[in-house]
């Protein structure tokens, strides 16, 4: 398998609006960045990926894009983009931007076109009908909006507010590329795209035997027949002119259908973000995760993409609420399962993302009343399912586990007002555990979470089977112990999980050397509660 750049990168998720502010509006923004760029080079991360900064009315935090080559008024100025580009590639480090390619804002220029009448040029750069499906969106609620003025729907796939565009056109696809053009002339390195599994449709209703006003239609819209030829154009007219890498953020493939996404033969992207594990691996009953389906469903893609492809390997991003809190003991556990989940996806094969606060073991959020979260997504749904008489007290149980807002919480720089994140009033509350919970609790601290992070980090640098070594399940007594080893000619690594509040027997292996553990005293005889080790195995 060939080797690159991006191979042997980690990469650091950044969500711009929640990271560092510094002109006190209460939302982060690029020059906030780049005051942390020593943080993040001190970390040992080689990319960085931006959550959107263009231009935008922010109903979905910049995922509703009103003009794809301007920056927010939040985030600061194109110019500080170019200061910013220019800082982070004085360091040797790279910079990733997202892409949003399926629907942009309501109030983007091609819409406001494409709306002000039929016969508009642009009218066809978006999906209109006289008779909507029954679909229903995404976010909640009907998938289709009436326009007045030109008396026919418009197609939303997730809010009203984001309208998709409609690939058929290929005036508008040449417009798309011609913005990414644009960025990548500019001297980014990369991009993740945002649901880029939903580019085709099939508009057509869904059965709907209940009766329901709305049906969910994910067939409809996600991975349908031609999508491929899309994403093969895609990438010839762009990403392949350039030494980039890009992501796909594509949750419903699987991992036999791998070869036409990401292999290096016939791939349309470098990698993909889906969601399998998080999907297959959450055991509702014990509200934490499931070992053996997680051993089921990472092994499954380890050995599919082994020479053909390469994996995206994450736990968190802006999405998914805190793993500690979900997969791992936010309590009595709190560091050594951060520590331990962490060490469990780090070293297999593929490249790593690290999502912002991941690195210090942020967790989930305690908000008990709606009007704490902004997220448009959880609002919908409460209002959605609120609507259908679901009791206000079993939505915001359902809600404190899985909100996107979780994630999006501020940074915890410091035990300052408001965290070090703002001198002003933040866009959304703070986790009050910010006070013993932050960077600078934990930089002076050889045991913490973030001083394992930087160890993870510098040992994958040092040992090149970390990186391109092929990875093969071992099966340990411990039911709750995820295990792997790494092998790249002569050189065999073994890494250990240990995923449960117990203890469990174990012996180490007699002709290993333990590079990494996130306990002090590691006896043998035994794995402590959420204990991981690496070994080189000799």
């Amino acid at each position: 398998m060939k080797k690159t750049w991006w191979k042997e990168a980690v990469v650091y998720q950044i969500y711009p609006r929640s990271f560092f502010d510094t002109n006190g509006d209460g939302m982060g923004d690029l020059n906030g960045i780049r005051a942390k760029l020593d943080y993040l080079q001190e970390l040992g991360v080689d990319m960085i990926w931006l959550c959107p900064v263009y231009k935008s009315p922010n109903v979905d935090n910049g995922y509703d894009v009103s003009d794809y080559q301007a920056i927010m008024d939040e985030m600061g100025t194109m110019d500080d983009f170019d200061r910013l580009l220019e800082d982070i590639h004085s360091r040797g480090m790279k910079i990733m931007m997202d892409l949003v390619l399926n629907h942009t804002s309501d109030q983007h220029p091609w819409f406001l076109e494409s709306k002000s009448s039929k016969d508009s040029p642009k009218r066809d750069w978006y999906v209109w009908r006289d008779h909507p499906t029954n679909w229903e969106s995404i976010f909640g609620g009907p998938a289709w909006t009436y326009d007045p003025k030109t008396r026919q729907y418009y197609f939303h796939l997730f809010s009203k507010s984001q309208v998709d565009l409609n690939w058929e056109n290929p005036e508008l696809r040449r417009a798309l590329y011609d913005m990414i053009l644009w960025w990548l002339d500019k001297g980014i390195d990369g991009f993740r795209v945002d649901a880029i599994n939903h580019l085709k449709k099939e508009y057509t209703d869904m059965p709907n035997p209940e009766g329901l006003n709305y049906v969910p239609a994910w067939e409809k819209m996600t991975n349908v027949q031609g999508i491929q030829e899309l994403l093969a154009e895609l990438r010839r007219e762009t990403f392949d002119r350039y030494d980039v890498v890009t992501v796909g953020e594509a949750n419903s493939v699987r991992a036999h259908e791998i070869s036409e996404w990401i292999s290096e033969e016939e791939g349309k992207f470098n990698m993909i973000f889906h969601l399998e594990a998080h999907e297959e691996a959450w055991d509702e009953e014990s509200a934490g995760v499931d070992v053996d389906d997680l051993r089921i469903v990472l092994d499954r893609w380890q050995r599919s993409a082994q020479g053909i492809a390469w994996n995206s390997l994450y736990l968190e991003n802006h999405d998914r609420p805190r793993t500690v809190s979900t997969w791992g003991n936010d309590r009595e556990h709190w560091r050594e399962s951060a520590t331990a989940l962490g060490c469990m996806y780090f070293f297999m094969q593929g490249t790593p993302f690290i999502y912002q606060g991941q690195e210090i073991g942020m967790t989930n959020a305690p908000f008990d009343d709606i009007n704490m979260y902004r997220d448009i997504e959880t609002k919908n749904m409460y209002r959605y399912n609120r609507q259908k008489g679901v009791p206000h007290k079993d939505l915001m149980k359902t809600i404190k586990k899985i909100s996107r807002d979780h994630a999006r919480t501020p940074m915890q720089w410091n035990f300052g007002a408001n965290a070090g994140f703002t001198g002003g009033k933040p866009w959304i509350p703070l986790n009050p555990n910010f006070n013993w919970l932050n960077v600078k609790a934990q930089q002076q601290d050889p045991q913490s979470v973030l001083a394992f992070y930087k160890k993870m980090l510098k040992l994958r640098k040092q040992h090149e089977a970390l990186v391109y070594g092929s990875t093969h399940l071992a099966f340990l007594e411990c039911p709750y112990v995820y295990a792997y080893t790494r092998e790249y000619g002569e050189a065999r690594y073994l890494i250990i999980s240990h995923l449960d509040d117990d203890t469990c027997s174990w012996w180490s292996p007699v002709d290993g050397e333990l590079l990494l553990s996130n306990y002090e005293d590691h006896a043998d005889g035994k794995l402590k509660p959420y204990e991981a080790r690496v070994y080189l195995l000799k």
